[in-house]
């Protein structure tokens, strides 16, 4: 099914979408995408259902073809200070902020969002596998997370976070029972289970 290009098609529309929410460890990273008219659909979809190598060529196409893009991160004592929902919202709003071309509506991957100053919001549940720029914004903050993820491996190795991208895979499980938390674990979430 191809996606929509635009919710409105009256509006500057910004997909937003964040990644990280159910991890472990690391940041909650979001992006805000704003796609044109012209912008090809190519084979762009919800980044979960996409292959690395697909996901990194797109990274790129949209990075060169978007209107306008940003990322924003947010570390993991922000999310054990205001929880996990306000740090995803929060990190979207951080990305918004970076945005030079202004949108006139924000489109939202899931149900909750805070008000963004003066811009309406909608949310769209399952909005990365319906929407254009919510799917590009998932590829855009996805990409830059795993590859965050992958070099902080390079500190941690035991915890195999360049596969698990910190998620709480058995390994995980088995190294933090092991070796305990690291700086990047999120004191707030049950970390053994």
């Amino acid at each position: 099914m191809e996606l929509l290009k635009s919710w409105s098609n009256t509006f500057i529309e910004a997909g937003c979408d964040e990644v990280g929410r159910g991890c472990l460890c690391g940041p909650v990273v979001a992006a805000a995408v704003i796609l044109g008219d012209d912008f090809a659909p190519n084979l762009i979809n919800d980044s979960k259902k996409l292959k690395f190598k697909q996901r990194e060529e797109l990274d790129q196409y949209i990075r060169e073809n978007a209107i306008d893009f940003a990322i924003a991160e947010l570390p993991p004592a922000f999310i054990d200070e205001h929880n996990i929902l306000n740090a995803s919202i929060h990190a979207m709003h951080l990305a918004l902020d970076q945005l030079t071309t202004r949108p006139e509506l924000i489109l939202v991957d899931g149900n909750r969002f805070k008000p963004y100053p003066f811009i309406p919001h909608q949310c769209i549940v399952k909005g990365d596998s319906k929407v254009l720029s919510i799917a590009a914004a998932s590829i855009l903050a996805k990409n830059y997370r795993d590859k965050l993820m992958i070099e902080l491996h390079e500190a941690f190795p035991e915890y195999g976070w360049n596969k698990n991208m910190g998620y709480a895979t058995k390994h995980h499980q088995e190294a933090l029972m092991k070796y305990g938390a690291t700086i990047h674990h999120r004191k707030s979430f049950k970390l053994v289970y």
